[in-house]
């Protein structure tokens, strides 16, 4: 179905779905989301459906604020720091469930644990709202697959599988939250993303901890090996592109004879974020088979950008 503009009456709608039983894909500061009630486990299974995604990994859970989080999960003072300093926006907390916490066991892939968002979208705020329910919602797009900036990546990649997808145009960001666990007393980085790690270490007063990548049960979306891959070959940190290879260029771009897609010509990390999903993408599009990568800085977000670019790289399952 069916892209639709993002008007009070199709959100409405949207959010009978939700209520229903049903899926939706909306817009986030992020990236595009594939929603359902979290409390529903049948809507929980037709997300892992639709997306073919791996029942082993958690979803993250949006809620409209802080207060409707803490209903479902306990928060330790520093969680309570954090959610201050970066809700509404692109960080989700993992947090233990409450005692009698309504979101159904699939959400959470069994564990004992619960990854909470605040968006900071008006659409998914409107849904929220609108449904009435804390909604799951990995990213609106095959597993695997690169993540959705459009509606119509949406589109492209789950069709009828949704009954509506909401068209709030391109998504700001176009990086996955970052995922910090505060489970355990601590505070562990499980995923980079669009909340850097030195933006953390402001808040909290000291550098905070990476877990590393797990190859299976992870505790967190994103931690996968392989993991945001197109269909294309990776070949990471080129200096030129080889025969055959398109080009995935930042800054000043490589020679190259193929085809290029230049993430950021000005070097602006902030815009090569906005622009990675959409360019793996425009590969695919193009049929490329191998993609040459130029180096990409490892400071701010350039470190979430190669994080998505290794997984991207990894060897296929």
């Amino acid at each position: 179905m069916p892209r639709v503009p993002a008007t009070e009456t199709s959100i409405a709608e949207a959010g009978r779905i939700i209520r229903d039983g049903g899926l939706v894909a909306f817009p986030t500061e992020t990236v595009y989301g594939l929603g359902g009630d979290a409390t529903n486990g049948e809507a929980v299974a037709a997300i892992f459906a639709a997306k073919g995604r791996p029942s082993f990994n958690p979803l993250i859970v949006h809620v409209p604020d802080l207060a409707a989080a803490e209903v479902l999960g306990e928060f330790s003072a520093e969680a309570r720091v954090l959610a201050g300093a970066f809700w509404p926006g692109p960080m989700t907390l993992v947090v233990r469930r409450r005692p009698g916490c309504p979101i159904a066991d699939l959400a959470t892939a069994g564990l004992d644990t619960l990854a909470l968002r605040v968006p900071d979208h008006p659409v998914a705020q409107r849904l929220l709202r609108e449904a009435g329910r804390p909604i799951a919602a990995p990213s609106a797009n095959r597993s695997g697959h690169v993540s959705p900036t459009l509606a119509r990546h949406a589109d492209d990649d789950l069709g009828n599988r949704v009954p509506v997808i909401l068209d709030g145009g391109a998504a700001v960001l176009g990086l996955e939250s970052t995922v910090i666990d505060v489970s355990n007393g601590g505070v562990s980085l499980l995923r980079q993303g669009a909340v850097t790690a030195e933006d953390i270490a402001a808040i909290l007063g000291r550098p905070v901890a990476q877990a590393a990548a797990v190859a299976s049960a992870p505790s967190s979306p994103g931690q996968l090996a392989s993991h945001y891959a197109p269909n294309a070959v990776l070949r990471l940190n080129a200096t030129e592109a080889g025969d055959g290879e398109a080009l995935l260029a930042f800054g000043r771009a490589a020679h190259s004879n193929g085809f290029v897609i230049n993430l950021s010509p000005a070097g602006d990390l902030g815009e090569a974020a906005a622009n990675l999903f959409a360019a793996l993408r425009a590969f695919d599009t193009a049929g490329s088979r191998a993609v040459a990568v130029m180096p990409i800085p490892e400071t701010g977000l350039g470190a979430a950008i190669n994080d998505r670019l290794r997984r991207a790289a990894a060897p296929r399952p």
